[in-house]
């Protein structure tokens, strides 16, 4: 694919659903949604985004726990309809920011332009206009070994596509608008605030070698992607809230599915080693695999 062909693919994919999105709320504002067209939204918008979160990131690009297959199908698949990219693409690119943040070779960071505007649109989304992209055989090659994965990468466009016939079939063109396209949108920003927002703003109880850091709302909205400093200081740890309070959905419902067995091996912070390297503020955390999860 030519880099100019790739340009307009990426800024479509960013701007068709802002322009959806633009519409919608005027539709909205006009009285003119159905209780339907808010169901689709929040339904298909947290199920992509349980795809991103535990099916790209803590599954394929840190293999935090393994999955049966038909759950790997699953959560894969789901990561391909938020249409942020196939997958064996997206977990090189998380790769090897892991391995350059805010450094030189990170793919997005804010902290690499002249100011913090500039920084935050280019760790936001200008990166990808830019056609910033990790080597797949250099940072996922096990992805390129396992024939399930390079099956759905493959396919990721049918499964896009998927993911905009299903809720044009329940609820229309208006079901199309708002399970489809505003979904797209609420997905892709809330996925690109992890790269911008928790790289800039937020609170840093580990000393990481980053800047990254813990955000609230970003963490609300994106199902606990929002621990993003205790996530940098402990990378193969399933489980990026520390506290109670920290709202974490992605590590509940891996919680759920390995007590009733559709996944195992399963890393997490060490319980001990989490409340001394809190005490002294330690640049990271040990993580231990479990099996079962009962009592962690």
């Amino acid at each position: 694919m030519s880099t100019v062909l790739r340009k307009v693919i990426i800024i479509t994919m960013v701007i068709g659903p802002l322009i959806a999105t633009v519409y919608a709320i005027y539709l909205g504002w006009n009285g003119i949604v159905e209780l339907l067209d808010l169901v689709l939204l929040a339904s298909l918008y947290s199920f992509t985004a349980i795809g991103v979160t535990i099916g790209y990131h803590r599954y394929l690009t840190h293999a935090s726990f393994r999955a049966n297959r038909v759950l790997k199908f699953v959560l894969v698949i789901l990561g391909c309809v938020s249409l942020e990219g196939a997958p064996i693409t997206w977990v090189a690119n998380h790769r090897k920011h892991h391995a350059f943040s805010d450094r030189e070779g990170d793919l997005h960071s804010p902290h690499l332009s002249r100011n913090i505007v500039l920084g935050f649109m280019h760790a936001h989304v200008g990166w990808m206009i830019e056609g910033r992209a990790a080597d797949i055989q250099e940072w996922a090659p096990d992805l390129l070994k396992d024939s399930d994965i390079k099956f759905i990468n493959k396919t990721t466009a049918l499964w896009v596509i998927l993911g905009l016939i299903v809720p044009f079939l329940i609820g229309g063109w208006s079901g199309l608008l708002w399970g489809g396209l505003v979904r797209i949108l609420l997905n892709h920003h809330v996925t690109w605030s992890v790269n911008s927002v928790c790289h800039l703003f937020g609170s840093r109880p580990f000393r990481t070698k980053d800047r990254s850091s813990n955000h609230w709302l970003v963490g609300l909205l994106a199902f606990g992607e929002g621990g993003h400093n205790t996530h940098h200081a402990s990378p193969r740890s399933a489980r990026h809230g520390i506290f109670w309070w920290h709202f974490d959905l992605s590590w509940i419902i891996i919680r759920a599915f390995a007590n009733l067995g559709w996944v195992f091996d399963v890393y997490t912070l060490d319980p001990t080693d989490l409340k001394k390297a809190l005490r002294i503020e330690a640049p990271g955390i040990k993580v231990i695999k479990v099996n079962p999860l009962k009592g962690i």
